[in-house]
């Protein structure tokens, strides 16, 4: 299964408008993680140590599929991201085991 690098970049009222939704976007990247397709997920920290956006890396059937996660996770959907980008990539390290 192809892996997909999504960047999401909070708009001027991220930090606030993540403290509202962030249960509600981990629970969706938790039931990627339950399935095993989630690399890494976590914030992009600003200077000061707060989040400014985004990085997650996870497994999708295709380009399409994993634009449609994205597209239905709570941080676009509610703006928290002004924006985000989406790249298929490929992993070299660490070695990937075949499933």
């Amino acid at each position: 299964m192809p892996f997909f690098a999504w960047i999401g970049y909070d708009g001027p009222d991220g930090l606030a408008l993540r403290k509202l939704h962030r249960d509600e976007h981990v629970a969706g990247l938790e039931a990627l993680d339950r399935e095993g397709r989630i690399i890494h997920a976590g914030p992009i920290l600003g200077a000061t140590g707060d989040p400014i956006g985004s990085v997650v890396l996870f497994e999708a059937e295709s380009l399409d599929a994993a634009r449609c996660i994205a597209k239905k996770d709570p941080y676009v959907v509610r703006g928290i991201f002004a924006r985000y980008e989406l790249y298929e990539t490929r992993v070299t390290l660490p070695k990937v085991k075949s499933k």
